[in-house]
């Protein structure tokens, strides 16, 4: 007979809840970037032709909180790398919001979610630390006419 462990406890609980048990590798943002990357001619130009994807996919994928961070290797007829994507879970849909080749011999990141937007028409917003802020509305000014006025003795009397 055989124990059920924690971990198969866990694995039940989720596959009830619908998060399921699926390795990183059948994660849907994982899916969409291997789709990119194996179609992006900058990809093929940077590693050659063909592009290769590995399945072994290290990071962490939150169904609940619905955010993800993803790396996998990849390898091309002349170089190898490593493909970032990360992403957000919006009204239970996963969505692109950084997808970029980190070339392994020092070669320069190739940012890659425009060209998937570009190529699928998907569009999730993406993070950007040089946007400026949106101007503040000025407020306005107190009103001049107001009078508070105060009982006599100490407080709370």
């Amino acid at each position: 007979m055989r124990r059920f462990t924690i971990a198969t406890a866990c694995c039940v609980a989720l596959l009830v809840l619908g998060g399921g048990c699926r390795p990183l590798a059948q994660h849907p943002l994982v899916a969409e970037a291997v789709d990119e990357v194996t179609q992006n001619e900058r990809v093929a130009a940077a590693l050659g032709a063909p592009v290769t994807c590995s399945t072994a996919v290290r990071g962490t994928a939150n169904e609940t909180d619905g955010i993800a961070s993803l790396q996998f290797d990849v390898a091309g007829a002349k170089a190898k790398g490593i493909v970032a994507v990360e992403g957000k879970k919006t009204r239970g849909q996963w969505g692109v919001t950084l997808l970029e080749l980190r070339p392994e011999a020092g070669g320069e990141h190739l940012h890659l979610s425009r060209d998937l937007v570009a190529r699928t028409g998907t569009d999730t917003p993406t993070f950007d630390p040089t946007a400026q802020p949106a101007a503040a509305a000025t407020p306005a000014p107190p009103p001049a006419d107001v009078e508070i006025t105060l009982p006599p003795g100490p407080p709370g009397q």
